[in-house]
């Protein structure tokens, strides 16, 4: 019965300190997508940072310099861009 209590105690600390804090991260980054709009700056994955130009169903628009602009899965979004001057 110990052991049990024990199995049951381990599995809830491992819930508490690592799978909930995943979860609400993936949570606050999907609310964040949904969030995003034409003229938002974000950074990508690869550290590049663009504008938002469309917004489509899996894809933004965007634009990497006035005369380039791309696809982006939206997958490839880490945050958006804050400029801090």
């Amino acid at each position: 019965m110990e052991s049990i209590i024990m199995m049951v105690g381990l599995f809830a600390i491992m819930y508490f300190i690592i799978i909930r804090p995943q979860q609400k991260q993936a949570k606050e980054h999907r609310e964040m997508l949904e969030a995003l709009d034409k003229g938002d700056k974000v950074v990508t994955n690869g550290g590049l940072i663009v504008d938002i130009i469309k917004v489509e169903e899996n894809f933004f628009k965007v634009r990497l310099d006035k005369d380039s602009e791309a696809r982006l899965a939206k997958d490839a979004i880490a945050r958006k861009f804050e400029d801090e001057a």
